[in-house]
């Protein structure tokens, strides 16, 4: 059982490990293409995140550096996560958590559109992959506490 869970999360971390490598080998001066592809979702969302809650995200921030910080979570945690680690599933919950929303903005266009259903559909993929890593630690949590409660008691003769 041990190798089909090592197997699982092996596979499972190939999405983000992949994804990490590709944008690590495009990165390049700029971000590359991640960068170009990021900076006009950023705006939109930081225009909607400022008019619906009165929270301005900071100018000075290059997109490069977010660029980045999205190849560390998703290789970091990625490695983490194969060897069964919490912190390396909430490394990519936090990169979910994160760029979900800003990537996948289906919620930008008029539902006729086709944009719509490509970004609903990957969405929505996006967080079938957070409720597994949700899974994964709440499973993690509850394995420890039930290996907790067994200790053998002292044999009295």
């Amino acid at each position: 059982m041990a190798f089909v869970s090592t197997v699982g999360r092996l596979l499972f971390a190939s999405v983000f490990l992949l994804s990490a490598w590709q944008e690590f080998n495009e990165f390049g001066s700029d971000g590359g293409p991640a960068a170009e592809f990021l900076r006009p979702k950023l705006d939109v969302f930081s225009s909607h995140l400022l008019a619906h809650t009165g929270v301005q995200v900071p100018k000075q921030v290059e997109i490069k550096h977010l660029v980045a910080a999205a190849i560390v979570l998703k290789g970091v945690g990625g490695v983490l996560f194969i060897f069964g680690s919490s912190l390396g599933a909430v490394l990519l919950l936090l990169h979910q958590a994160i760029a979900t929303p800003i990537l996948y903005d289906f919620y930008n266009y008029d539902a006729e559109k086709k944009e719509f259903n490509q970004l609903f559909l990957k969405f929505t993929q996006n967080l079938a992959l957070f409720g597994a890593l949700l899974f994964f630690i709440s499973m993690k949590i509850s394995m420890s506490k039930r290996l907790r409660k067994r200790v053998p008691k002292a044999k009295t003769t």
